[in-house]
């Protein structure tokens, strides 16, 4: 982990941002599809609740003030029920709405998602509702919004952006707040919404926008990160921009700077869930990091992090402070030093937890590596979301009796060896004869032994207690470190003979 990155995250709290965009009241109806309708061959949703969200530019902005930041709305709704109520979340979240505009006679654009609910708890949207604006923004409202760009632009520290297929941005609001934020050398970025708004862009700080995009802006479709380079690197220079940030999914984001060589920043392998407002989260993230005077480079290292924790839950959802800070000490830690104390383990559970994360906990010596344990953490990890491994140390190894020259290899190296398995998110070492303490501390919601242990599991009466689960995983037959140790030794005594 760079050392500069926690120092960025810290000074979000002081800055003002101005949000600007298509402002998206989203709606998130829950319910059990349970049969299918006599009608038509469609489900029947029978709806449970629903949830009330703030889209859009709307999202940019709670994500901003979940950070810290002081934000400032531009733009306008309409003067509809679905139009205040997108006030009022807005104001809970913080966010200033003095510049948004309500527009008698226009529709707030509203995104109605349809959710069933699979086995009564995991969400999956079925269908999404739009109503859009059918109207262009009046003349007379985008003179205001500009005169509100002219008022707090020397208040602020940076502007975003947040354009859509469906926007109806206007190129003169657009292009004036470009201006006023370059007099004003502050910041702007832009996330790209339509291909005839590009031009639109001209003169602004930073673009961002996914490869799918870019393939649509050039004409020219590619996988390949030197080329998407190649691509984006004429469009900056033809829009007069400082870069490009392009998306890249599983491999983090390209930075393409107009004079320069483009930054590949990769990002750690997630478990998606819901990709909803992820874009939204890397432009609060960037617009965000380059207030506070960092390098685009540093804020693409954020938004990475913090779009990762964003598509492993469902909705488009905010990131919270704490929750960056527990994944900047995970992605600052080398494979080799996933080790951990029980108390650093606890301070990085407790955010994950909170944002729906499963602990998955086992034990062991671990002491020689083979097969076997690899399709073993690869069980473990399937039961959840965070992997943590309870090693013995090398005191309770010899104290199991194994022989004299077990542990073979020590703790810290044993700890080396299962940091660097994809499958293994923690290790920490305890002295005691069994897990029991730690088990008792962590209160795992999954705790996995292997199934030669079906007659004790130490812990489990703990776990279950808690309300997790006890699962044995199958073993990979002729796979053992005793095993493989007694076979070592008797080619070893074989050798001496021979000689």
């Amino acid at each position: 982990m760079p050392d500069e990155l926690p120092a960025i995250l810290e000074q979000f709290q002081s800055k003002q941002v101005l949000v600007m965009g298509e402002f998206v009241l989203d709606k998130h109806s829950y319910g059990d599809a349970r049969s299918i309708s006599p009608e038509a061959p469609v489900p029947v949703l029978r709806l449970r609740n629903e949830v009330q969200r703030a889209g859009g530019a709307g999202h940019v902005a709670s994500a901003l003030s979940t950070l810290g930041c002081q934000v400032a709305c531009c733009g306008v709704v309409g003067d509809d029920a679905a139009g205040h109520e997108l006030l009022a979340i807005l104001s809970q979240s913080g966010a200033a709405t003095n510049g948004l505009i309500q527009v008698p006679g226009r529709k707030t654009a509203t995104y109605t998602r349809l959710i069933g609910l699979a086995q009564h708890r995991h969400p999956q949207q079925m269908m999404r509702v739009e109503q859009v604006p059918s109207t262009a923004i009046p003349d007379k409202q985008v003179e205001s919004l500009i005169e509100f760009v002219h008022r707090t632009i020397h208040e602020i520290d940076a502007v975003c952006v947040s354009d859509s297929e469906d926007s109806d941005l206007p190129e003169a609001l657009c292009q004036a707040t470009i201006e006023a934020t370059r007099q004003a050398r502050k910041p702007i970025l832009i996330d790209f919404g339509r291909v005839d708004h590009v031009n639109q862009y001209r003169g602004a700080t930073v673009l961002t926008l996914n490869r799918g995009e870019l393939a649509a802006v050039c004409g020219q479709q590619t996988d390949q990160i030197p080329r998407i380079g190649q691509y984006a690197k004429p469009l900056a220079e033809r829009l007069g921009l400082k870069a490009i940030v392009v998306t890249l999914d599983r491999d983090g984001a390209l930075v393409v700077p107009a004079g320069g060589e483009p930054t590949h920043v990769p990002t750690r392998p997630r478990a998606v869930y819901d990709i909803t407002g992820a874009g939204n989260i890397v432009l609060a993230l960037l617009t965000a990091s380059l207030a506070t005077g960092a390098t685009l480079e540093q804020g693409t290292q954020l938004a990475n992090i913090a779009a990762g924790l964003s598509v492993e839950r469902f909705g488009a959802v905010s990131v919270s402070m704490d929750e960056i800070r527990a994944e900047l000490v995970l992605e600052g830690r080398a494979a080799a030093r996933k080790l951990r104390t029980l108390d650093e383990l606890m301070a990085e559970l407790a955010p994950r937890r909170a944002a729906g994360s499963k602990v998955v906990f086992t034990n062991g010596c671990f002491d020689v590596l083979h097969a076997g344990h690899i399709q073993y953490f690869k069980f473990c990890r399937d039961q959840g979301d965070i992997v943590v491994v309870g090693l013995n140390s090398d005191d309770s190894v010899r104290a199991q009796g194994k022989g004299d020259d077990r542990p073979i290899n020590t703790q810290l190296d044993r700890a080396r060896m299962l940091s660097a398995l994809e499958s293994v998110d923690h290790v920490v070492i305890f002295d005691e004869p069994t897990p029991e303490n730690m088990i008792r501390r962590i209160l795992p919601d999954v705790l996995v032994k292997g199934g030669d242990w079906a007659k004790w599991v130490c812990g489990k009466e703990i776990v279950e207690a808690a309300g997790g689960r006890v699962v044995l995983a199958p073993m990979m037959e002729g796979y053992s470190t005793t095993q493989l140790v007694n076979r070592i030794r008797r080619m070893e005594a074989r050798r001496e003979r021979d000689t």
